[in-house]
């Protein structure tokens, strides 16, 4: 499917990229159809809206950027986009890269959990107090590195 984006232009998209979000994403609950496009700079991806083409969010895979990151969602949530296995997941968390060289950071409270087999997503909100809409990506790596 041809895909108009908001950094690339049109690209083309395989239908396995398409994604849904029944209840929209927090703040942009009328946008419900996404397609999952590779960043040239990995290991980020691009969630673009199919409905705006000016909507667009960087993604992250949260395991790669926080290695004790855990999401504890309830089975019935799961339940709504069709997940009947772990397996069957992908999570990804919403990057921000501020225009003001602030720091790049993981939005780890507000997960995206994505059906790989359905292709239904949703955004969970968790109240785990360890997790935060900023977590510093570049901070925790280089403790990481350093420890």
């Amino acid at each position: 499917m041809e895909v108009k984006t908001k950094n690339s232009g049109t690209v083309d998209v395989p239908e396995a990229h398409l994604i849904t979000f029944p209840e929209g994403l927090f703040g942009f609950e009328e946008y419900k159809e996404y397609a999952l496009i590779d960043s040239e700079y990995k290991p980020f991806v691009w969630l673009q809206s199919l409905e705006k083409q000016n909507l667009a969010f960087l993604l992250i895979d949260p395991f790669i950027v926080c290695a004790d990151y855990e999401i504890d969602v309830d089975d019935r949530s799961l339940e709504n986009i069709g997940i009947s296995s772990p397996l069957d997941v992908v999570v990804m968390a919403v990057v921000t890269i501020p225009s003001d060289g602030g720091p790049i950071t993981a939005n780890l409270q507000g997960p995206l959990i994505i059906n790989k087999v359905n292709r239904q997503s949703m955004q969970a909100v968790l109240s785990d107090p360890r997790w935060t809409t900023k977590y510093d990506i570049v901070e925790n790596l280089k403790k990481r590195e350093e420890g």
